[in-house]
């Protein structure tokens, strides 16, 4: 098991400093970072999560959450009504159930215009991207990164990952390998310049 204290140590260093914040020393490449972490300490990523954006706000660095699981919940709320979700999950086998909620949650006509009316209305300075595992399968996450990336430029985003992240494919819960390729950093590795 990872050291979640000292994984967030790192991550409030990396993420705190200007330079980072400036999004320098990238090549010319999108200010997106993964955050993988092993699947099974969820519930202390997500402690150590609020207390990161809590440590960030009180230094000046206001924290964007785009928690995909309470988005979506509240796009379908809006569609549907309150809890009629939970209501028609009881009515339809799981293949339908799936294709209902994708259709609902439709990535390009829905999801990502909602995160990018979010972003458009924040003054963040960085950007999380949290429940990632809690949508699947409901919403891929090469999805959501890949058409993120270009909405999501004028701060970095950190996306939170339950699973492994090699610098090319992430794979999910550490079970499910994703062949796309991400242009993204792990950010357990990046270097701040001395």
């Amino acid at each position: 098991m990872e050291d979640i204290v000292k994984k967030f140590e790192h991550l409030y260093q990396v993420i705190s400093n200007q330079e980072f914040l400036r999004k320098e020393s990238l090549g010319g490449e999108i200010p997106f970072f993964i955050a993988a972490f092993d699947p099974k300490q969820q519930n202390d990523v997500e402690r150590a999560i609020r207390k990161l954006k809590n440590k960030l706000d009180t230094n000046g660095i206001p924290v964007l959450e785009l928690n995909l699981y309470d988005i979506a919940l509240e796009l379908l709320n809006d569609g549907l009504g309150d809890g009629e979700i939970f209501e028609l999950e009881k009515t339809m086998d799981k293949r339908e159930f799936k294709q209902a909620l994708q259709s609902t949650l439709d990535i390009n006509e829905v999801l990502i215009p909602k995160i990018k009316n979010m972003i458009e209305n924040s003054s963040a300075k960085v950007y999380f991207l949290t429940g990632i595992g809690l949508v699947f399968p409901f919403i891929r996450s090469h999805n959501v990164l890949n058409n993120l990336q270009n909405i999501a430029k004028k701060a970095p985003t950190v996306a939170f990952f339950a699973g492994d992240y090699n610098g090319y494919s992430l794979e999910l819960f550490g079970l499910m390998k994703d062949d796309n390729y991400y242009r993204a950093f792990n950010i357990a590795n990046f270097k701040l310049k001395k």
